[in-house]
Formats: structure tokens, sequence, C-alpha cells
């Protein structure tokens, strides 16, 4: 329990967009005189989850996108503590975080207690294998940085495998990718495959194009891109097609082997590369950490003021949170722009819970779907005032929407003046700099 004098203290866990959002605006208006805003993730650094696949495929050197968390806490007022959340003691108001261990399993930092007055959990989510074997154990995911490295490192070794056994009479030789998900990850992927594939040429690797790549896109529900309208969803297959992907939709993955996909028709598809990107749930040690109210799929159940439906001053946002809306059949989607509108009434309910006042309700604005096919194409929608509500948007203005995201992005963590200089050198990086990041 707090004592006289002492500061108010609002722990957000969890570095992602909506979280490093959030404690930006705590820290830009409280400061540190009355209040101790501290951050914990288990990175030292954060980059926008829906640049991913480009890093996974070397299309982009997250070096130079990825936001320091020490720096930005200096910046805008909150403190950063690396770590993962182990368990919270409501009674007491306190979380406590697992040791930090180096990639020789000794202890850097040991086990913490940090007390709170107020809670925001926003760990995000984590694939949900849905129960297929052998997904653990023979698939990849692209849930962080360095799941995407590991990808992108694999990817160059099979390259120059496949480029070695060309030169020693082996022309059949191919590099064979099976995105499991026909999602936004995986479409997205796909594509930025054929990409980086295009350009491998000009790195040393003289006979390797994309024609030496063969990228199996899969998905059990009738169509890829269901958050799409059909008629767009059919113009994504249409460009991925074009490309050279197949694609697999009504086709459902009952298990994994290594360097195979057995599907429930009874085909297998070979393999050198499986990136598992279908569906999201809450990470599998919520369910230990304490007795919050949680979905089948382990996210937190949350009230319409995004307070847990156990407890008033724990908070949850983003993938990690289940908020069913009153007539609402569906909770509210996993996406980016959820995070990024639930940020903003966690900071508003946090500042009216501490004035005494009524909390808000979490109202969630659909502003649409933007799928990037790398540089080849952009699909989507956009929800608006033009065309009854709904504008259709494809080809270079809807790469240009794609990309207006990522900079709305960077002005919400850093601030307009700074967010804008970082959108100009943004700018000047892409032109001066090599297309892809092999190392």
């Amino acid at each position: 329990m707090r004592v006289p004098d002492q500061k108010t203290q609002i722990v957000v866990v969890g570095g992602g967009a909506g979280g490093l959002e959030l404690v930006r605006k705590l820290g830009s208006k409280y400061g540190r005189k009355k209040h101790d805003i501290i951050l914990i993730d288990r990175n030292l650094t954060h980059i926008w989850k829906p640049l991913l696949h480009e890093v996974a495929a070397g299309s982009l050197d997250a070096n130079l996108d990825e936001v320091g968390y020490g720096g930005h806490a200096v910046r805008w007022g909150y403190r950063f503590f690396q770590g993962s959340i182990e368990s919270i003691d409501r009674e007491h108001r306190t979380i406590t975080t697992s040791p930090l261990l180096d990639e020789r399993g000794e202890e850097v930092i040991g086990r913490h207690t940090v007390r709170y007055d107020y809670l925001v959990m926003a760990v995000g989510g984590i694939s949900n294998d849905f129960g297929v074997p052998g997904v653990r154990e023979h698939a990849m995911f692209l849930e962080d940085r360095p799941q995407a490295d590991k990808f992108r490192q694999k990817l160059l070794n099979a390259c120059l495998r496949t480029n070695h056994a060309h030169h020693t009479g082996n022309p059949d030789a191919r590099v064979r990718v099976s995105i499991v998900g026909g999602g936004a990850t995986g479409v997205e992927l796909a594509a930025e495959l054929y990409n980086a594939a295009g350009s491998l040429r000009h790195y040393g690797l003289e006979v390797f194009d994309e024609t030496k790549l063969e990228v199996s896109l899969i998905e059990a529900g009738p169509r890829i891109l269901p958050a799409l309208d059909e008629a767009l969803a059919k113009t994504a297959r249409e460009e991925l097609e074009k490309l050279g992907v197949r694609v697999l939709e009504r086709t459902q993955v009952v298990r994994l082997e290594d360097r195979a996909v057995h599907t429930g028709d009874g085909n297998v598809i070979p393999a050198d590369l499986i990136v598992w990107a279908a569906g999201v749930k809450g990470a599998e040690e919520i369910k230990t950490m304490s007795d919050l109210a949680l979905t089948r799929g382990n996210q937190i159940v949350v009230r319409p003021t995004l307070q847990s439906e156990t407890d008033d001053r724990i908070f949850a946002l983003g993938d990690c949170a289940s908020c069913l809306l009153p007539g609402k059949e569906r909770p509210v989607p996993p996406r980016a722009q959820s995070a990024h509108q639930m940020a903003s009434l966690v900071f508003t309910n946090l500042v009216r819970a501490q004035a005494g006042q009524p909390l808000k309700d979490f109202a969630y604005a659909d502003h649409g779907s933007l799928v990037s096919l790398s540089r080849f194409s952009t699909v989507g929608s956009l929800m608006g005032n033009l065309v009854g509500g709904r504008m259709f948007v494809e080809g270079r203005i809807a790469r240009m929407v794609y990309m207006s995201l990522y900079r709305m992005h960077l002005i919400a963590i850093h601030g307009w003046w700074r967010g804008i200089m970082l959108i100009v050198i943004g700018h000047v990086n892409q032109i001066v700099r090599p297309r892809l990041k092999l190392h």
C-alpha cells in the first residue's frame, strides 16, 4: 500500500506499439515529480511489429528503424527496466519479474519485485498453433526481432546452398518456403520474399533469383485476408500468383515434420523453411502469473473501460486483451490500430481515475486494413466519408497510405517534431542504403 508522499507508480508491462505510446504520453504529462512511470520489457529495443516481415526477408535493416527503450525513457520522463513478468500479487499490488539470463544461462539481473498503484498489461500475443503437432518443433515465428533475425539467417543459408548447387550441376535446386496462415503477416512475407530474391544476385549469389524460390501460402479458411473485402482479397491473391506464390485456400494443416507440411487432404508439401503465421493468442505464462480472468486463448478479459474484469487497478490493451464491446458478437480484433486506440483510452482513464472522475468506455473505430505486397503492390480498404463510408484503394496510393501508418506510429511514440525528423531521415536512408540487410 502507498505511504504518505510516496509517488504514484504506474507500471506498463510490454513495450510494443501500444505500451510504448502509453508510457510516452504518461511520462510527458506527469514527469517524475509526483509519479514514477515504469516500462518493463524483456528486450532492449522496440520495432514496429508490422515491419517484421521485412526484417525477416532481409529488406529492412532493423538497426535503423528500432527504438532503444533506455534513450526513449530518458527523453520522455519514465524509467525502463529489462525483464519479463513472472507473477502479479494483487493483494499487495506488486509484480515480480523473472531473473534475466545471458546467452550462457548465467544470471545478469536477479528476480525483482516492483510495486504499482496502477498496472497496465501490454505484453502482446503469440502465434496460435491450435494444437497442431510439430508446430513448435519445426516452424518459425515472426513475433519479435530475434525470431525475424533467425528466419533471415536461415533463409540466406538456404539461398547460398541453392546457389552453390546450381554451380555444381544441380539446376533444379530450389528454396522452398511454406507459410501457414493467409492473414496480413503471411501475405506480406510471401511477397517480400520475392522482392528479396530478385536482389540477391547483386550480393554475390550470381545465379540466384526469384525463379529459384518456391513459396506456398496455406490458409485453412475459404480465402486469404479475411479482414479485407472479398474483391480486394481476390486482387491480392492474383498479385501473389503473378509473383509465383502457390496460394492454397481451404487447406487445413494437420501436422508438421522436418521439411514437410502435412495437410488434411493427404498431401505433403516439401519445405526447407516453415513459417507459422496463423492466429493470435495470449502467452502461456499468463495462465500462471495471476488469477486474472482469461479467455480460452489466454487473453485478459477486460471491461469496456479496459480495466481487467478482476481488478479495477489493472488495465490491459492490445493483443493480450479480450474486449467484447456491448452489442458486438466478437471482441476487438488484434490489430496495430486496436492497440493504438486502446493506448489512448488507457491514458485518458488513468488520468481520470487519479482525479476521481468516471472512466470512459472504449469505442473501436475501424479505419480499414492495408496489406503491402512489397514494392509490387498494396491493397486495402479505408473507412471514411468517401464512397458510402468505405474507400477501396490499390496500387501506389495504397502504398503511400500504408507507409503513412508507420509515420503515424513514429509520431505517436516520439512526438510531432522528433517524429517528423525521423520520417525525413528514414526517407533519405531508403534512397541511399542497400536494399537488403543480409548480415
